[in-house]
């Protein structure tokens, strides 16, 4: 069965394609793979510039070849002939060869300490790569582990979520639950990926109307993204201050949100502005 977890978080494989092609088209790399590591293991998945499908499917443990190396040390490694390197193992001369590879970059996408992913850059030609190719490679990784890391942040939050908001009248989960609502609308802000920067944004909205039993169409009162950011935080108890540093704006912009959200809400304070978001659904 999905959980809420499950459905929010696109597949982190969709992700590493979408990066593994634009790091392709930077690096000028003729040949470029990929794969997502899953309990321990490198599992070989995206491919462009393969002429076979003989690295298809397979399965890197810690330690062999080169990206089993990447894998357990956690940083890049490369080789300049694939076949003749004393620095590697061999266990996938056949596959590899067979392509035609040589000269191969391995790139480990590292979260929390351990590799999630494995970026791949390889040429049919004995050469070194430079560190053009090479910086390209990593500033994918980092990009990668990144994302992944914001998607792992929601993850968490949202499983917090699944037993805070079966005790919502406690005060102390009452607080949790609007400090995760803020923080998941952070999270929005700070994500390239367009699609998560919806979902985030979504559960948010969710999970304040769900806590009032309202659904979004009940609500008369449209607030922009920036105006609901400014007003979790004032739920939060925060001054004008703290929202202007938490969301790297002016002091004077966070006036103006405030400003435009209470016009919306015909209030005239930040309290009253809390309440009534709060009675409309568009705040927990």
């Amino acid at each position: 069965m999905s959980t809420a977890s499950s459905l929010l978080r696109p597949r982190d494989g969709d992700a590493l394609r979408s990066e593994l092609r634009r790091t392709a088209s930077q690096a000028q790399v003729p040949v470029v793979f990929a794969g997502e590591v899953k309990n321990g293991h490198l599992h070989l998945s995206e491919f462009l510039g393969t002429r076979t499908n003989g690295l298809s499917g397979v399965v890197v443990p810690p330690r062999a070849g080169l990206g089993g190396r990447a894998l357990d040390e956690a940083r890049p490694v490369t080789v300049a002939d694939y076949a003749s390197a004393s620095s590697i193992t061999h266990h996938f001369d056949r596959p590899v060869l067979s392509e035609g590879l040589r000269s191969i970059l391995a790139v480990p996408v590292v979260v929390g300490g351990a590799a999630r992913a494995v970026l791949y850059g390889a040429v049919r030609e004995r050469s070194r790569f430079g560190d053009r190719v090479v910086s390209a490679f990593v500033h994918a990784a980092t990009r990668l582990a990144s994302e992944i890391t914001v998607r792992d942040e929601v993850d968490r939050r949202v499983a917090m979520l699944g037993y805070l908001c079966s005790d919502t009248k406690s005060p102390i989960a009452g607080t949790e639950v609007r400090e995760i609502h803020a923080e998941l609308r952070a999270l929005a802000r700070n994500v390239d990926d367009a699609g998560l920067q919806q979902q985030l944004r979504g559960l948010s909205d969710r999970l304040a109307s769900a806590l009032v039993g309202k659904s979004s169409s009940d609500t008369v009162v449209t607030l922009s993204a920036r105006e609901t950011d400014v007003l979790s935080y004032v739920a939060l108890g925060c001054t004008n201050a703290e929202i202007a540093r938490r969301l790297a704006v002016g002091s004077e912009t966070v006036k103006s949100y405030l400003r435009s959200a209470m016009n919306k809400l015909d209030v005239n304070s930040r309290h009253e502005a809390v309440i009534v978001a709060r009675k409309l659904g568009l705040l927990p």
